[in-house]
């Protein structure tokens, strides 16, 4: 319940812009596209007409991840928001936000094929354990380094969405083994795990950096897994 006060907080003040009725704890973090910023003058203080979202919850580890999608022509957004909580205060907000001219960014055609989409709780008795989630998600995202793509736990049919793009065709034999590159480094993995959804959202770099510096692009995975696929 106090994960979902917590969602629901975030949202009135991305609507609003003004997060000053976030329980925000002292010393609290604010990271934007995987940097930290002033929150004053943050992302989660930019009005939005938010058209869709869709939030996780992970008791585990006092996290959440919302997903925002803004079709707004003036001022199109996507973007993924993690929130850790502390008791009763807010301690971590991390934003990646997208908009024109990022990769493949498509607001309107992410909101029609991401509302499609089938998020329903999955029965008790068929939930995945967050160990099974996790290995999941770190199968795929390994094999863009080693492109070892029989290590993954396929299901079918899958589809993915990139930015806007789509890879499904309403084939029962979808599926998400096409295109994934090799000799990139998925680095700097953090997770929320919803078990009830058989979800996990990984916040993560495309690529790790270098010693000129760098940390890699900003980058998160979203997945449902069923039956362990």
């Amino acid at each position: 319940g106090g994960l979902q006060q917590a969602v629901d907080l975030y949202i009135a003040a991305q609507t609003k812009g003004d997060s000053s009725g976030l329980p925000l704890a002292k010393g609290a973090g604010y990271w934007e596209n995987i940097a930290p910023a002033d929150i004053s003058k943050g992302f989660v203080n930019k009005p939005l007409k938010i058209d869709h979202h869709r939030s996780f919850l992970d008791p585990d580890s006092c996290q959440t991840f919302t997903e925002v999608i803004v079709t707004d022509k003036a001022a199109p957004y996507v973007a993924g928001t993690r929130l850790r909580v502390n008791h009763d205060k807010i301690v971590e907000i991390e934003t990646l936000w997208t908009t024109t001219g990022y990769w493949l960014f498509n607001a309107d055609a992410y909101l029609k094929h991401s509302s499609t989409e089938k998020w329903d709780p999955i029965p008790a008795a068929q939930r995945d354990s967050r160990g099974t989630l996790v290995s999941a998600a770190n199968a795929y995202l390994d094999a863009f380094l080693e492109k070892k793509i029989d290590l993954v736990p396929w299901g079918f049919p899958c589809v993915r969405i990139e930015g806007g793009a789509y890879t499904g065709k309403g084939s029962p034999s979808d599926s998400c083994e096409v295109g994934v590159p090799a000799g990139v480094n998925i680095a700097n993995r953090r997770f929320v795990v919803d078990e009830v959804l058989g979800t996990v959202a990984v916040y993560c770099t495309f690529g790790a950096g270098g010693p000129g510096g760098g940390s890699g692009a900003p980058d998160i995975h979203l997945f449902r897994v069923e039956s362990g696929k």
